[in-house]
């Protein structure tokens, strides 16, 4: 199999971890990312992610809020360069996040290299959404 063959398979076990995440489970992710401190995220809520440790943490959070989910991604383009493979394309799809529905279309850029013989995600980002982000707002409005 060629690797990018071998990328399609590692994104499609992504998004089926990335759904699961999005309907309140994020262990399935720890199977997709690399565990290494260098492994970075940029998510649609913002920030920025270094370490797996705060990518695991970054996506349990999200899980906690999360329900309905159900991301897909359009528009895949796969390139090879060297020991590492880059994923473009589109998230489309909807969320339920503390009761709030929101929409998902964001721009998305994932990076993977090989671990022993596996591919493994290194990078995840998004596009911040401003839908997501308001949500939060609203919640964290009704904490206070």
């Amino acid at each position: 199999m060629s690797a990018k063959d071998e990328v399609r398979k590692a994104s499609e076990d992504f998004y089926v971890a990335l759904n699961r995440m999005a309907n309140g489970d994020a262990s399935s992710l720890a199977d997709i990312w690399s565990h290494s401190a260098e492994v970075t995220a940029m998510h649609p809520v913002g920030g920025r992610h270094v370490g797996w440790d705060a990518i695991r943490e970054s996506f349990e959070q999200v899980s906690h809020l999360a329900s309905g989910g159900n991301i897909e991604l359009h528009d895949q383009l796969i390139q090879v360069a060297g020991d590492v493979v880059y994923e473009v394309g589109v998230e489309r799809g909807e969320l339920t996040m503390g009761g709030h529905q929101t929409s998902i279309d964001h721009r998305v850029t994932n990076l993977y290299q090989q671990e022993a013989g596996t591919w493994k995600m290194i990078h995840h980002h998004t596009d911040t959404s401003p839908a997501m982000l308001e949500v939060l707002s609203q919640l964290q409005a009704g904490q206070s």
